[in-house]
């Protein structure tokens, strides 16, 4: 990211004073479009975040206490979901992988060339919330900014009246996906 983009005031109204994560994951920003499925994206966040916590993470003291039937079982399931997500990628269109930053307010989404939208237009974000699950969540949004740069273009992005119930699942996902950086980051010192 660019010094200029650093100072842009999209950037301080998304990302100053809250919890932000700088991630490359598929993600597409459809103008004009609308959510298709209410209340899915809220569930399908929810539903990862049970899977994930009831992994323990990375916890060896946790995992040591699992039985061996039951880490056999988990193996299986997520040897399955790794098939299952590679199976629905190839029979649907997958979204492009696209570096973005993201918060409880909304995105910074890079691309390599400018989008033809301009400030204040809705739209919809589809993305994939976890690697391991072939869905997308769809997030309400409202352009606030645009711009170029040496390297491409930063496409700003404001959440657009999420519902409480949706903007906690996010809080709760954006705060794993820091504390994975977090622990990743001490593991490749």
């Amino acid at each position: 990211m660019t010094p200029a983009s650093l100072s842009h005031p999209a950037e301080a109204e998304l990302f100053d004073d809250t919890l932000s994560c700088d991630v490359t994951l598929p993600v597409v920003f459809e103008a004009g479009a609308s959510v298709v499925r209410p209340g899915a994206s809220e569930m399908l966040l929810r539903s990862v975040a049970l899977v994930e916590d009831s992994r323990g993470g990375d916890d060896s003291e946790e995992r040591a206490e699992s039985s061996a039937q039951l880490q056999r079982l988990e193996a299986r399931m997520d040897l399955t979901l790794v098939l299952l997500g590679r199976l629905m990628q190839q029979s649907n269109a997958a979204l492009p992988m696209r570096p973005l930053r993201w918060s409880r307010h909304g995105l910074r989404i890079d691309l390599e060339q400018a989008s033809d939208v301009s400030p204040g237009t809705a739209g919809v974000v589809k993305l994939q919330p976890a690697e391991w699950l072939p869905d997308n969540i769809e997030l309400p949004v409202v352009v606030l900014a645009q711009t170029g740069t040496a390297g491409g273009f930063h496409l700003w992005l404001r959440l657009h009246n999420p519902s409480e119930a949706l903007g906690s699942a996010l809080e709760k996902h954006l705060f794993r996906l820091h504390r994975r950086q977090i622990a990743d980051s001490r593991r490749n010192r």
